[in-house]
């Protein structure tokens, strides 16, 4: 057997109906598209969302509407119990080690500690942003905190 003898089987390819080509071709009169009404003109379109008129639900719910800003920084969030848990003491801290023990999912973003959970040894903390209950977890435990 051949490329060129291979063939779909019988009835697997149709040829598109062409509408519009008078009654004998199968598709005349009004083309499929029944009669009179707005989907029946030429250059008919809907926008999304459009309800016939009445008052679309996007409309009555204000707090759903707005923009995503396309610029915020989204951090990545590490909390003070599970840096307790993963490190021992007077150990140093690092994004690049936090993404190795799939603590956090991207390097690319900027990790932040929060203050969630207690701190019970010495750790250097290395992170792009802490918040301030972190921060004075960190230090009196004894450890430091290192802004990258």
């Amino acid at each position: 057997m051949m490329q060129h003898d291979i063939a779909p089987p019988k009835g697997a390819r149709r040829r598109r109906k062409r509408v519009g080509r008078g009654d004998a071709a199968g598709g005349g009169s009004y083309a499929g598209r029944g009669m009179k009404g707005q989907k029946s003109r030429s250059g008919w379109r809907l926008r999304p969302g459009f309800e016939g008129g009445q008052l679309p639900l996007i409309k009555g719910l204000p707090m759903k509407r707005g923009f995503n800003n396309r610029y915020k920084t989204c951090y990545a969030l590490v909390n003070l119990d599970t840096l307790q848990e993963r490190f021992e003491a007077n150990s140093r801290v690092t994004p690049e080690m936090l993404r190795g023990l799939g603590i956090i999912r991207r390097v690319n973003r900027p990790v932040k500690v929060v203050g969630d959970g207690e701190l019970g040894y010495p750790l250097t903390v290395v992170a792009h942003k802490f918040t301030a209950s972190a921060r004075a977890k960190i230090e009196a435990a004894g450890g430091s905190v290192e802004e990258i």
